[in-house]
């Protein structure tokens, strides 16, 4: 039962908040926006096989305490429409007509795994549309070990199946306690919300992006000074999808960025260090 005093209502909150459309390029996307209607904009772009349901609440909730959050679906993925792009400029492209659509003139990017490699091509393509960027858990295109995220990834797929555990459980965490806590504590906090979830991704929307991230690894390099914005990097310091060596590389070569690595923990770093994480983007964000 809410208590009379509460004067935060559920709808307020990432649990509560409605699932929305609208059309941009063509098809039509699905969205969750949530946060005061003042502030710059934060658009939040998911990994590999997420839908909205995959966007950590606590972070989420952090961020639109003070500005407006818009949480995005691909192409193809949830209720979105169409089919799933097979290049990372195609969802590119597609997440910068849907801040077309939403009105957005200016906004801030936070891109986890392959929403870090769209970010970075959004950075590239359209910095008029950018003013800061958070890049957590990703790289750079033909960066070391990108290409094998398929290969890395279906074993422990596999091996949740058998364990009856979610997947995420040892490809976002480590093995040592603190990591097999702080997966227990993610998974929940993704469950958390019961009512207006996402549709399900589908087996061929994995493949879809799957072959896009495979693309991304090959490609060759980009010119990375050419994202002339405050960039923070953040990740942990043992990501086996997107090796951790990646992060330090992005930081090493966009001209000011800020890098965090967290300790014990893999490639879902910022949900195990959420709190800390949440406080970084917002000083970040802030400054």
């Amino acid at each position: 039962m809410t208590h009379p005093a509460s004067h935060i209502r559920a709808a307020d909150t990432w649990i509560g908040t409605p699932t929305l459309t609208i059309e941009a390029a063509g098809t039509m996307f699905a969205y969750r926006r949530l946060g005061p209607a003042q502030g710059v904009p934060v658009v939040l772009l998911n990994h590999w096989g997420a839908n909205l349901d995959n966007f950590d609440p606590r972070i989420v909730d952090g961020l639109a305490q003070d500005r407006p959050v818009y949480a995005l679906d691909y192409r193809g993925v949830g209720k979105s429409g169409g089919n799933a792009p097979t290049t990372i400029v195609g969802m590119a492209e597609d997440m910068v007509a849907v801040i077309a659509s939403l009105g957005l003139a200016m906004v801030d990017l936070i891109g986890f795994s392959l929403g870090g490699f769209v970010a970075q091509q959004i950075a590239l393509t359209r910095p008029d549309l950018v003013r800061k960027l958070v890049l957590a858990g990703t790289g750079p295109a033909g960066g070391a070990g990108i290409e094998q995220v398929g290969a890395i990834a279906w074993p422990l797929i596999v091996k949740g199946l058998l364990t009856l555990r979610d997947p995420k459980t040892y490809l976002f965490f480590t093995s040592s306690t603190n990591g097999r806590q702080a997966a227990k504590a993610f998974l929940l906090r993704l469950k958390e919300r019961e009512i207006d979830r996402d549709a399900p991704v589908t087996p061929k929307v994995f493949l879809r992006q799957l072959k896009a991230i495979t693309a991304w690894g090959r490609q060759p390099a980009q010119n990375l000074v050419g994202i002339a914005k405050p960039v923070l990097v953040a990740n942990g310091d043992h990501d086996i999808m997107v090796p951790s060596e990646n992060s330090a590389d992005l930081a090493r070569r966009i001209p000011g960025a800020e890098l965090v690595l967290y300790l014990d923990a893999g490639h879902g770093g910022i949900f195990q260090y959420y709190q800390d994480f949440l406080q970084r983007t917002r000083a970040f964000a802030a400054a």
